[in-house]
């Protein structure tokens, strides 16, 4: 991870698509997840249609008590802005998922719900349905309805305001995630054992943790935290370790070439496939301290260093 993280770009509709799974876990087998739904041939997307695989299903979570048959959710990342025309576009893509059925009223309007995601309070929005005659109620801590003349029954989820002790999946999507969220997602994520929850909590994670550098870094300090953030970014820390091996292998191999042109090419190559050696795990163990805020020992257990050869790397660092 860079040291500059204001300046790179994170993914967080990944996240938001992970976390909107794991918040619904209960009623997964009921609930079709289509992310990035194409309303038309041409580039025109919803972020996220969830559609209830049979009509009676009660959904446990409180964000799915106003799902329909058919619901399409709409995600504001922390930097983007909720208007009052990102309401009305969020209803024209209702609007046209409705109107784009294979047969005419294939999708009953009395049977689409529309759910629009943002961290932040939406005051101008807000202020501005209600001039125009709706009613803005809070159903449940964060979770807005909005009713009153619409074509469709509509929430907007504040995610910054939802319960601390059933959200935390959304909650952490934030630049200024807390401590006690974090270590309630990653508490919840061990449990997780089916790989696409698993790959869902990674998603969720990966976009937090670019977003909360420093937050992370305190929580990697916690044993029991610092395990759980290794399991579910395992393969982040195979892919710097792997990184780490190639580029030493490389500078290994280069400088045992140089050496070899002058004392003989075997030989020089033995050394430079030793020296790569080196490099590689010297690489990968500076890698993982730097990222991980790890000591030297921890660095070298996490790729299996043996005891005996440790001394000489250390002395390197």
């Amino acid at each position: 991870m860079g040291d500059n993280l204001e300046k790179t770009q994170i993914e967080w509709h990944p996240g938001f698509y992970g976390a909107a799974e794991l918040e619904l876990i209960s009623n997964r087998e009921e609930l079709e997840f289509e992310r990035e739904y194409n309303l038309s041939k041409k580039p025109l997307q919803m972020d996220l249609l969830i559609i209830k695989k049979l009509a009676d299903v009660q959904i446990e979570n409180e964000i799915g008590r106003i799902f329909k048959r058919y619901n399409v959710v709409e995600y504001k990342s922390p930097e983007d802005s909720l208007t009052i025309d990102d309401y009305y576009k969020t209803q024209g893509y209702a609007c046209l998922y409705k109107g784009l059925g294979e047969r005419v009223n294939q999708i009953p309007a009395e049977e689409l719900a529309v759910s629009i995601f943002r961290e932040a309070y939406p005051r101008e929005l807000f202020e501005a349905l209600k001039r125009s005659g709706r009613e803005v109620k809070e159903r449940f801590p964060g979770i807005y309805y909005i009713s009153g003349s619409g074509l469709f029954d509509t929430q907007v989820v504040v995610t910054g305001r939802l319960s601390r002790k059933t959200h935390s999946s959304l909650r952490i999507l934030s630049r200024r995630a807390e401590a006690e969220d974090v270590r309630a997602f990653l508490a919840e994520a061990e449990r997780l054992t089916e790989p696409g929850d698993r790959n869902n909590a990674d998603a969720v994670l990966q976009a937090s943790v670019y977003a909360n550098k420093r937050l992370y870094d305190e929580i990697r300090k916690e044993s029991g935290m610092c395990e759980a953030l290794r399991e579910l970014m395992k393969d982040e820390f195979e892919a710097a370790i792997a990184e780490g091996q190639e580029k030493g292998m490389k500078k290994g191999m280069e400088e045992g070439m140089a050496k070899g042109m002058e004392k003989g090419m075997e030989k020089g190559m033995a050394k430079g496939m030793e020296k790569g050696t080196d490099n590689a795990i010297l690489s990968s163990v500076r890698n993982l301290m730097d990222s991980m805020k790890w000591t030297a020992e921890q660095a070298m257990d996490a790729i299996k260093v043996p005891a005996n050869e440790r001394e000489k790397y250390l002395s390197r660092l």
